[in-house]
């Protein structure tokens, strides 16, 4: 509570002049869509999660033993070296507080919780921080006839900084405020307790399907509406402060400064902008943050350019509440001391006439536009440079370009969403799901950069730049928040349907850079941590698990993961054919089926070695050899076999539209050969077995048994009569993972149970096979869907929605998997991405007619 003489009581004023409100109020009526994740910000979660953590089962965690004590040795090397492992043992602690980010994508991101903090950050580049930094906050202050009625901090919590709590008035009533998710936007509403005033702020990021520059912007807008439904005019002022800094040890290293700045109209139309810009005045990768508003009639913009938070934070609190605005000074701050921090605030204050409403304009900008990895021997330049400059100087510039054009953006958004939104077949939570799971395209550690000049990059040898990525720079994202590895293949097999969805250059972007790194070799020796032994960093022939750790150098280090050795993987040159031939399909491009036809040649002779009994059906080799890692496969199985088919089958279809059909003609033969194989060896009559290996749990029920299959129809390839896998028996096995991997659980709301025994209890012989995977699932919804059974593919994926955003608090940081015994493994994580898997079913995509010559 604050201590102001004027401010015991505030939060429960009731002025007398206030009239009360005389027509409904309701959400909509202010622009808050129906459709969306929606909390009142005292929400609660009904129900009590954590992370898997030590949390193992012993019969799982003997096999995990000696690779444990691998691991740790590993763990304490890298601490050595100041670097964090690609997997972290230690989960990072968990908060049900996550909401929509703020930027765009590959610029960093800052994620905006449910309840207003600031509290999850990565504008270094892959590496994320969690620190909600109690000083960024709106407040609002409530002016009648020239006195201060109502001044308070817009946030329900109280902070843990002793000064701020005594000096703020903290603790909004949660129960009179809702927050709303509909990602790229957010809504936070609130009705000010006997004000009879409703605040609603509108926080908006440029996330454009098919626009490659601005969608790459650092920047959120904040636009605030003011509801006065009183009888007699108000005065209202809303005041956005912001710390110097992301609340980690940097911001006290000293040196750091403010300092106003204001921007002028380029041409007739455009905003005029007034704020603060802060300098962290780092040497190594700076940023400036632009804290800032419009100025425009009807509006006053004031600004404090530096205050301390954990000294200061009382003086400014005064004189908000003393004049509703604050007293602007000209120049820039002293430089922090060490041990210091600074913030900043801006302020706008508008007259509210009775019954009217008002609006005012905020917006965040940073600009960090040179950056590095850990190893700093390559720097690159953001993609936003390429328009705003790389003088570390664009920030007033980025954030007068939001606000002179986030309306454009909002209309982009809407004409994107619409469709979706009003389509009365999709059921609720599907809307909100299908587009809050995509926070990820900017919140999942995203880089997105100029590729280096030629003459720069020549110096690691590794692999060509194609024109392609030269154009439309180059992109990673992490396989999870505590899964540091960059474009994890044979996880972004599952969520690239979000990049070919709606940002296609990208994801043939990353497939150009994958495709350059098939023929590369690394002769760099390292110790695996699963078996011990030495294995080679990158053998040529084979798709990279990764292309390298943010705490290593990627693009030159390949395979940040060393868990095993991904060379003997079976899944990821076959994940490689599938996916260039479904990118093909969708977007009809020849030139890039033409540089890639050699790779998967390359890629499909190294698989086809592993086809032990020359029976057309490759084999697993009796350890984790594929995306589920902990999950032991032996001989042929339904899941590798099934990609196995279904890469032959595209290969082919690949030498027809080239004219190269001589290059595959042996592959017919193992196509014709596997497919009489396959069903021999793993079809039972109602699924696909999980292996032929004869052991105890050989024919457990896999959900994602039909993956193989999934990819083959998503790119039409299910000729009538032509058919790889049987029809019938794909449908009867989805239908049979539906029955027991779904529907047997928590009443058919959990999601798909990776692995189930014929006689319907889970197989817990492994650690994943216990687990539900929120990616997979969508993924094995999504092939329901395709093959007629949508019913059961919304089933499917609803429980992983209500599991992660109604029950546990999982929300923007949907994890890999998760038990039913309420524990989660690995949050913030790339594979539900796949949702947009779903979208494409349900769009169609699936059926369109393909072209045989595509363009170029």
């Amino acid at each position: 509570m604050a201590t102001t003489p004027s401010a015991e009581g505030e939060a429960n004023h009731d002025s007398q002049d206030a009239s009360p409100t005389t027509t409904p109020f309701s959400l909509e009526t202010i622009g808050v869509p129906a459709y969306g994740w929606r909390v009142p910000l005292n929400h609660e979660f009904p129900e009590k999660w954590g992370p898997l953590g030590p949390k193992i089962r012993v019969s799982q965690a003997i096999h995990f033993i000696r690779s444990g004590i691998r691991y740790l040795k590993f763990r304490r090397k890298m601490k050595r070296e100041g670097r964090m492992p690609f997997i972290d043992i230690k989960p990072v602690p968990f908060k049900s507080i996550y909401g929509v980010p703020i930027g765009g994508i590959g610029c960093g991101a800052i994620n905006r919780g449910w309840k207003g903090d600031f509290c999850r950050w990565s504008l270094t580049p892959g590496i994320y921080t969690y620190n909600v930094v109690e000083a960024n906050q709106f407040t609002v202050c409530v002016r009648r006839n020239g006195k201060t009625t109502y001044q308070q901090v817009l946030n329900p919590s109280s902070p843990k900084n002793k000064h701020l709590a005594d000096s703020w008035n903290w603790g909004f009533p949660g129960d009179q405020s809702q927050y709303h998710a509909l990602y790229p936007r957010a809504w936070m509403v609130y009705k000010l307790p006997g004000q009879n005033i409703t605040l609603a702020c509108r926080q908006i990021s440029p996330i454009l399907p098919q626009d490659y520059k601005d969608s790459s912007l650092p920047v959120g807008v904040f636009v605030w509406k003011v509801f006065n439904h009183n009888s007699e005019p108000v005065d209202v002022s809303i005041m956005f402060t912001w710390q110097n800094g992301t609340g980690g040890k940097d911001d006290r290293t000293g040196g750091r400064w403010n300092e106003p700045f204001n921007t002028q109209a380029e041409k007739e139309g455009d905003s005029e902008l007034s704020g603060v810009l802060l300098h962290d005045n780092q040497s190594d990768q700076p940023c400036t943050f632009a804290v800032a508003a419009t100025t425009k009639d009807g509006v006053k913009v004031s600004h404090c350019t530096s205050f301390d938070p954990e000294a200061s934070s009382k003086e400014l609190w005064d004189n908000l509440h003393g004049n509703g605005a604050l007293q602007s000074t000209e120049g820039a701050s002293e430089k922090t001391e060490k041990g210091r921090v600074c913030a900043a605030a801006v302020c706008v204050s508008c007259h509210v006439e009775r019954n009217e409403d008002a609006e005012m304009e905020f917006v965040l900008a940073w600009d960090m536009p040179k950056i590095h990895f850990k190893t700093n021997t390559q720097s690159y330049f953001r993609r936003y440079c390429r328009w705003f400059g790389k003088d570390g100087k664009s920030a007033p510039t980025i954030a007068s370009y939001a606000l002179n054009n986030y309306k454009t953006w909002e209309e982009a958004i809407e004409q994107w969403q619409n469709p979706i939104l009003h389509n009365e077949s999709y059921p609720d939570w599907y809307k909100s799901a299908l587009f809050n799971e995509l926070y990820f395209i900017s919140d999942g550690g995203t880089v997105w950069v100029e590729a280096p000049e030629p003459s720069t990059e020549a110096t690691n040898g590794h692999f060509k730049t194609y024109d392609f990525v030269k154009e439309y720079g180059r992109f990673v994202y992490l396989e999870g928040h505590e899964y540091r590895m960059f474009n994890t293949y044979d996880v972004h097999f599952y969520a690239s349907f979000a990049l070919l969805m709606l940002w296609p250059k990208l994801e043939l972007s990353l497939q150009y850079d994958i495709g350059a790194t098939v023929t590369h070799d690394d002769p760099a020796a390292y110790r695996e941590l699963g078996f011990g032994k030495v294995a080679y960093r990158k053998v040529a022939g084979y798709v990279p698990h990764d292309v390298g750790d943010p705490e290593d150098e990627p693009w030159q280090h390949l395979n940040g993961y060393c868990f095993f050795d991904t060379s003997n993987w079976k899944d990821l040159n076959l994940k490689f054919v599938l996916l260039i031939y479904r990118d093909y399909y969708f977007t009809k491009d020849l030139t890039f089926l033409k540089e890639m036809f050699p790779k998967c040649l390359v890629a499909m002779e190294i698989s086809k070695k592993f086809d032990i009994d020359d029976d057309g059906i490759i084999d697993n080799s009796g350890f984790p050899d594929q995306t589920y890692d902990a999950w032991t496969v032996t001989g042929a199985s339904a899941y590798c076999g099934g990609l196995w088919l279904a890469a032959v089958k595209f290969l082919i279809e690949m030498a027809q539209v080239l004219g190269q059909e001589d290059d595959v003609g042996d592959y017919k033969v193992i196509l014709e050969k596997g497919k009489q194989s396959y069903e021999k060896k793993l079809w039972n009559g109602t699924y696909y077995n999980y292996d032929s290996s004869g052991k105890s749990y050989h024919d457990s029920i896999m959900a994602d048994q039909c993956a193989g299959h999934w990819f083959l129809r998503a790119s039409n390839m299910v000729p009538e009569g032509q058919e790889v896998f049987p029809p019938d028996h794909v449908k009867t096995a989805l239908k049979t993972v539906h029955k027991m991997n779904v529907m047997a659980f928590r009443d058919g709301h959990f999601g798909a149970v990776n692995g189930v025994r014929p006689n319907g209890k889970i197989d817990t012989t492994s650690l994943q096979g216990e687990e539900v995977w929120t990616g997979v699932t969508y993924g094995v919804a999504a092939n329901m869907i395709q093959e007629g059974l949508v019913k059961e593919g919304f089933e499917t994926a609803q429980g992983v929605y209500e599991t992660c955003y109604e029950r546990a608090g999982l929300g923007f940081q949907t994890p890999e998997g998760y038990m039913v015994r309420n524990v989660y493994r690995s949050s913030g994580y790339m594979r539900p991405l796949a949702i947009w898997a779903m979208q494409y079913a349900l769009e169609k995509k699936h059926l369109e007619t393909p072209t045989e010559n595509g363009t170029e």
